[in-house]
């Protein structure tokens, strides 16, 4: 089971705690929490896990312009369309698609409000914790030392994303001060991070089950894997050998795991159920207990069909918005279990009567739902393809992670699913860092995978296949090739937020053509700093081509 405590003393704060959302819009670096908040171990803990919530909003697919949003939809994999009636929304999906946002963008924003609100959820309890004695909060030295090596390290992170997105931002770790803080460099945010993660990992618990959704020394680690597998795109130096030491820290268990020892789990299934909890790879993830605590995810409105849940015989729908772009869905082997078990194709049927269809609502109201590889008019004969032109059943659909079913199946089997959105959302988890250690050894290496990559990425993608089929599966060091790679990782990554800085690692990310979607300015792999900052901090600079 997982630590409802820790969930329930998190959800109690939140009532304490986001009184600090007034004023955001006017000083998105400003977020304090009461000054007697902290008299003793459950006020302390609220505080330390407090971002961990907030964290739900930005780094998820939670229905909210966030960094997950930004990340994906501006990728090859995924997109919004408007279909039919539903899903214009300003064009701010198509924007995104395209390339074409504003420095005005509204979306954009918001992402940033929500990242620096996380920032300064993590900065104030820093501040508060590290000015009280531990025995006045009822708690001991350690666990004060613990706790803030954990929160810096949180901090560290959302700082990680921010740069992604945006490059050269400011970096604020007292509340408040400055009130206007300037611009840094990229590669002076990318030092700061690294500091704060080298000084802070020896000093957080290792991961376990009781620091499950927790920041650790395995989540550190994956911090340092992702930013040294992008130090050259983020600071023009390579740092390969730093990749692949942290890589192995993670592999050898140096960082603990909520399970206990970190290995691959051996199918494609345990890292997305609603009992993923007990996954043995999940390194860092927003943990979620919905019947404690009535917390879970929100990514159903992102993904879901408005009559999803009688797909997989649950209660919750979505607005359906989400879908896979054409084409990305035949890039799978016929026989990858990954293509079956993670997207969504063809007739839809009910869960409990699978011999009835499920039916649409828009343009195929009363007629079988049935979602096709294409995003175009097909009620009317047409063949134009592009963002404007889908209908309810447009495009392929998520089905990686699911919520699991409230109603039984045919002959009751199976059974109502007892941990019914308890599912927790992944950030980091095992797989990813073998991929990570396999890249930097081709980068090395020329782009020439050697019998150590080759061997990483066929542990993991044969989970994918049976043992008959994956015979003639398995990549060789001349068919692991560096175009090969790219296109691994996103039948792996799918939905899961790294293909926007996997495209532009492989310099594909404005130059590359899918879809509809033509190549655009090299500026474009940063996004603009939000004209809504610019205008509340005379400090902040534009960033180059904006």
């Amino acid at each position: 089971m997982k630590n409802k405590l820790l969930m329930m003393i998190a959800l109690a704060g939140t009532v304490s705690v986001t009184s600090c959302k007034k004023g955001l819009d006017e000083n998105a670096y400003s977020v304090l929490l009461a000054d007697n908040f902290y008299n003793n171990k459950n006020e302390v803990l609220s505080a330390v896990l407090r971002p961990y919530t907030h964290a739900n909003a930005w780094v998820s697919p939670s229905g909210q312009d966030g960094w997950w949003r930004a990340a994906e939809l501006s990728g090859d994999q995924l997109a919004w369309p408007t279909k039919g009636r539903h899903g214009e929304d300003g064009s701010k999906w198509k924007r995104l698609h395209y390339h074409t946002w504003t420095t005005d963008e509204g979306g954009l924003n918001q992402a940033w409000v929500l990242m620096y609100w996380g920032m300064g959820l993590c900065n104030s309890p820093i501040e508060n914790i590290e000015a009280k004695d531990a025995a006045a909060m009822g708690i001991t030295q350690a666990e004060k030392d613990a706790y803030i090596a954990e929160l810096k390290l949180l901090r560290a992170f959302h700082y990680l994303k921010i740069m992604d997105l945006w490059g050269n931002v400011p970096v604020v770790t007292k509340v408040g001060t400055p009130a206007k803080p300037e611009t840094l460099s990229r590669t002076e945010v990318f030092n700061f991070i690294e500091k704060e993660i080298k000084d802070n990992i020896n000093k957080a618990p290792k991961l376990s089950r009781q620091m499950m959704g927790r920041m650790s020394q395995a989540g550190a680690y994956a911090m340092l894997v992702e930013l040294y597998l992008n130090a050259e795109v983020w600071t023009g130096t390579p740092r390969w050998d730093d990749c692949i030491a942290a890589a192995d820290q993670l592999i050898n268990n140096a960082g603990g795991a909520q399970n206990g020892t970190m290995a691959l789990d051996p199918n494609i299934t345990d890292q997305f159920k609603t009992t993923n909890d007990l996954s043995k790879e999940v390194i860092f993830s927003i943990a979620y207990d919905y019947k404690v605590a009535n917390f879970s995810s929100n990514w159903a409105s992102e993904f879901y069909h408005f009559n999803q849940s009688s797909i997989y015989g649950g209660a919750v729908n979505g607005n359906d918005g989400i879908v896979v772009v054409p084409g990305v869905y035949t890039t799978y082997d016929a026989a990858d279990q990954r293509r079956s078990n993670w997207l969504l194709i063809g007739p839809q049927y009910r869960f409990e009567k699978p011999d009835v269809a499920v039916l649409g609502s828009e343009e195929y109201n009363l007629q079988p739902l049935v979602f096709v590889d294409n995003i175009r008019r097909n009620k009317t004969g047409s063949t134009v393809s592009n963002m404007s032109e889908g209908e309810e059943n447009s495009g392929v659909r998520f089905n990686k992670y699911k919520l699991g079913n409230l109603i039984a199946g045919p002959n009751n089997t199976p059974q109502p699913d007892a941990n019914y959105r308890n599912g927790d959302w992944n950030i980091y988890r095992l797989t990813w860092v073998y991929f990570a250690k396999a890249e930097a050894l081709m980068r090395k290496n020329g782009g020439v995978a050697n019998a150590t990559a080759v061997q990483l990425i066929n542990d993991c993608k044969k989970r994918a296949f049976s043992d008959a089929d994956w015979a003639t599966r398995a990549y060789t060091t001349s068919t692991l090739t560096m175009d090969e790679l790219l296109a691994e990782r996103g039948r792996e990554f799918i939905f899961e937020g790294f293909r926007r800085d996997d495209l532009i690692r492989f310099g594909k990310f404005t130059t590359g053509i899918w879809w509809d979607h033509n190549p655009t300015s090299a500026v474009k792999s940063l996004y603009p700093i939000p004209q809504r900052q610019r205008d509340l901090n005379v400090n902040l600079k534009q960033n180059p081509g904006y």
